[in-house]
This record gives structure tokens, C-alpha cells and sequence, in this order.
């Protein structure tokens, strides 16, 4: 039996030294960005409402000096049309005065008798008449020129007062979004640091806990009578069987080139010999060498791993080979100096895949 006073002692000093990470401000890191979220979701929709305003308020502008131009273009075409028939006009007027009339003799109101005054006298009524109605007619147009540009200009104000404010609603709104994106931006910055911090206690955590396992394996391979220089054989199959027989040689010392377990002459493992010899014991044969073992198994996904995969490190796994026993947890001959025993799962370090035989 393992000597409690000893187990206690291992256990108790993990137990204080690995209390997992609160994650209560993460959670409310989160609620916060969140939030964020949703206010930056919905100035976005605002922003997609007020461009369209912004498009109707610059289309009525638009219409509005339309409408402008046209008007303008109206009354400066009745203005030239009232300049020429005023100047044709006066100078048929001035022409039958001095010539008394006698450039038309085919009409007899310019016939030279006694007559002649009162024809005179009844064309330049008629001419003066028409040029008074042209001149009356231009008056009215430009009267109703001056109402209507009144009107428009107006209206074009008030259109251009609305296009501004429009453009000021998008300027103000779209700050809003960039201010809301950079708090977003800090907020997951901020959950990022707490959960990596949470991520390196909880592998601190599991690294001491297996500390501990190994600690205790040792204590009870040097005290307990049941473990003998022999380890038992696996009662299972497979990987598992391949695990069961790694951990009965917990302690074997680190040996170069090494493939001898408990009980022989000389035992000593290096980390592919152990892989080896372990799955041997369940009717596998692997070459001692990690980079063999590699191209000998079929690739494995990690969210895949099973008991007994193994775990590769360096170009082609030709650096290292360990075994997986559990979420974080993975036994290993690791280099001269240690002995065969539990470690924290190591995914970076030169890492480059799992395999299983």
C-alpha cells in the first residue's frame, strides 16, 4: 500500500497550489462586448435608414433646380421674342412716318391724298397698340418669372437645408459606429488577455496535477508489495492495452536507445523504444524510431485522440514520441536524466501530429 502520510502530503500541495481561474470576468467581459454589439448593429441599420434619406432629400434638390432652369429657360426665350417684335414694330412705325406712307402703294391708308394723316395716324395706333400688349405680355411673364423663382429659391432652400442635415445625421451616426467599433475592438481585446490567462492557470493546473499523479506513482512503485520488479501485462486490447503497458514501467530510468522494461537486466526505455515495446505487448510491431512510427501510423485529428495515439514532435516526428492517456495528460520517456512518466499534453513545442498504429 502506498503510505497515506506520503500521498497526503503530494496531494495537499497541489490542492492549494492549482485553484482554478475564476471566470465570472470573463463572463461579464462578454455581456459588455455584447452590448457593444448590438448598439454598433443597430447605429449600422440607422446609418443604412438615413443614407436613404439622404438620397430622397438630394433628389427633391435635384428636381427643385431642375425646375429652376426650366422656368429661366421659359421666360428668357419670351423676353427675346418681345425684344424682337418690339424692335420690328418700332421700325415699320418709323418707316411709313417719313415716307408718308408711299412704300405701300398697294395699301390705300398710305395712298398720298387727304387721307393720308388719318392712315397714318390708325397704323401707328394699331403698331403702338401691339407693342403695348407685347410689352404688357413681357411685364406678365417676368412678374410670374419673379413669383416662381421666389417660390423655387424657397423651396431650394429648404431642399438644401435638408440635404445638410441629412449629411450631418450620416457624419454624426457614422462616428457613432467608428467609436462603438473601437470599444468593441478593446472589449475583445480585453476577453482575449482574460481568457488566455485562464487558459495558462488551467495548464499550469493540469501540469501540477500531473505532477502529482507522477509523484504518487512513484511512491507507490517504491512502497507498495503488490508492484513487483515485473510489470504485469495489459488486460486490454489496442490502444488502451498499449497504454496499460507504458504506465507498468512509471519510473523505468531514460536509456538511449533503450527498449528493456521491469525485470530485466538492465531496464531503460527512450521515448520510441517505450512506444515500441508498448505496443508490441498487444501484438503490434512499430520500428524504434519516432519518425518511422510516424510514416507506420494513420494520422489522427486531436478532437479525435484516443488511449495509446501517439504524439509526434519535430520535422516528420523525427525529435520525439509520446502517448496520449487523457484530455491534457500523456506518458513519455522523455531524455537522459528522467524516467518514464505522466506530463501535461503538450500541443506546441514542435508538435506536428498524432498517429495511430
Amino acid at each position: 500500500m502506498v503510505p497515506v502520510m506520503a500521498l497526503a502530503a503530494v496531494l495537499g500541495t497541489v490542492i492549494l497550489a492549482t485553484r482554478p481561474a475564476s471566470g465570472d470576468s470573463i463572463s461579464g467581459d462578454r455581456a459588455t462586448a455584447a452590448a457593444i454589439e448590438s448598439e454598433l448593429t443597430a447605429a449600422q441599420n440607422r446609418m443604412s435608414a438615413l443614407s436613404q434619406q439622404y438620397d430622397a432629400a438630394a433628389s427633391k434638390l435635384k428636381q427643385v433646380n431642375a425646375n429652376i432652369a426650366t422656368t429661366k429657360a421659359a421666360i428668357a426665350g419670351d423676353q427675346k421674342q418681345v425684344s424682337l417684335d418690339r424692335n420690328r414694330l418700332s421700325k415699320a412705325a418709323i418707316a411709313n412716318y417719313v415716307t408718308d406712307g408711299s412704300t405701300s402703294n398697294d395699301n390705300p391708308i398710305f395712298a398720298g391724298n387727304e387721307k393720308t394723316a388719318g392712315a397714318a395716324t390708325e397704323y401707328n395706333q394699331i403698331a403702338e397698340g401691339d407693342i403695348n400688349l407685347a410689352v404688357d405680355n413681357l411685364h406678365t411673364a417676368e412678374n410670374t418669372l419673379q413669383a416662381q423663382q421666389a417660390q423655387l429659391q424657397a423651396q431650394q432652400g429648404q431642399a438644401q437645408q435638408a440635404v445638410t442635415t441629412e449629411q450631418n445625421a450620416i457624419s454624426q451616426n457614422a462616428q457613432e459606429v467608428q467609436a462603438q467599433k473601437g470599444a468593441l475592438a478593446q472589449e475583445n481585446g480585453k476577453i482575449a488577455t482574460l481568457v488566455q490567462q485562464q487558459q495558462e492557470q488551467e495548464a499550469q493546473a493540469a501540469a501540477e496535477a500531473t505532477q502529482v499523479k507522477l509523484a504518487a506513482a512513484r511512491v507507490q512503485a517504491e512502497t507498495s508489495p503488490e508492484f513487483s520488479d515485473a510489470a504485469p501485462p495489459p488486460t486490454a486490447s489496442g490502444g488502451v492495452g498499449a497504454l496499460q503497458a507504458a504506465e507498468g514501467q512509471i519510473g523505468v530510468p531514460y536509456v538511449w536507445g533503450g527498449e528493456s522494461p521491469k525485470g530485466s537486466a538492465d531496464p531503460g526505455f527512450d521515448c520510441s523504444g517505450l512506444v515500441a515495446w508498448s505496443w508490441g505487448q498487444v501484438g503490434v510491431g512499430l520500428p524504434h524510431y519516432s519518425g518511422a512510427q510516424m510514416s507506420d501510423s494513420t494520422p489522427v485529428p486531436l478532437n479525435d485522440l484516443e488511449p495509446g495515439d501517439l504524439l509526434f514532435y519535430g520535422p516528420g516526428g523525427s525529435e520525439h514520441v509520446a502517448m496520449y492517456v487523457s484530455a491534457g495528460e500523456m506518458i513519455e520517456a522523455p531524455e537522459t536524466g528522467e524516467s518514464v512518466h505522466y506530463t501535461g499534453l503538450r500541443l506546441g513545442d514542435g508538435f506536428v501530429g498524432a498517429g495511430r498504429p
